[in-house]
């Protein structure tokens, strides 16, 4: 979004830290079959205060019914809300008393935090719920644990690791996330992704 003219094609807004949630929520928005959502990569959360500046300033904003934020919880998801409600508060917007809980008209205001307000994590850690009872997450754990039997070390970030050894199973090898999502290689109707689909039912409502 930064450094690039907005267009606000769609009354309903969902921004996302990146390409990779783009691709996802992409994906998903279609698999719900939703046609009123705009999907936005902020281009990462440390650029969320200044991007919602200027998104806020794009013209037709103001033809905006409601805007939903998805941010990663990383450590601390508390901490990564407030994060997003200090965005919103600089720019003037509603600001949502918790996550998922609407505020506010023109535009109506919710915050996601992923994998959820009460636990730390990201998207793929999400991603992962959803894929617990596919038969090749077995062969991922095995993997890991062998390469810590031989003594070598694991990677820095696992969920994002363990994502792409369970993509490396698929019938088209080396897919980031959200390349497979649009490809179909996620579950979709898992328990996990409920939370997701409640969230861009609750935006897309006019």
């Amino acid at each position: 979004m930064e450094g690039k003219t907005i267009q606000i094609e769609k009354p309903n807004l969902l921004v996302v830290e990146g390409q990779e949630e783009y691709c996802f929520f992409e994906a998903l928005v279609r698999r719900i079959g939703l046609q009123n959502i705009q999907i936005m990569p902020i281009g990462g959360k440390n650029k969320l205060r200044k991007n919602l500046k200027a998104l806020i300033s794009a013209p037709k904003f103001y033809e905006v019914s409601s805007l939903g934020i998805v941010r990663d919880a990383d450590a601390n998801p508390e901490a990564a809300f407030q994060s997003v409600c200090d965005a919103l508060r600089f720019v003037n917007l509603p600001v949502p008393e918790r996550p998922s809980n609407p505020v506010g008209n023109q535009p109506r205001v919710a915050v996601l935090i992923l994998p959820s307000f009460n636990s730390p994590g990201m998207l793929e850690d999400l991603c992962l719920q959803a894929l617990a009872q596919d038969p090749a997450m077995s062969c991922v754990e095995q993997y890991f644990q062998c390469l810590q039997q031989n003594g070598l070390s694991l990677p820095n970030n696992m969920p994002k690791a363990r994502i792409q050894t369970f993509l490396a199973s698929r019938p088209e090898a080396g897919k980031r996330l959200g390349e497979a999502a649009e490809a179909g290689y996620l579950p979709w109707d898992a328990e996990a992704f409920n939370m997701l689909k409640d969230f861009i039912q609750l935006i897309s409502r006019e």
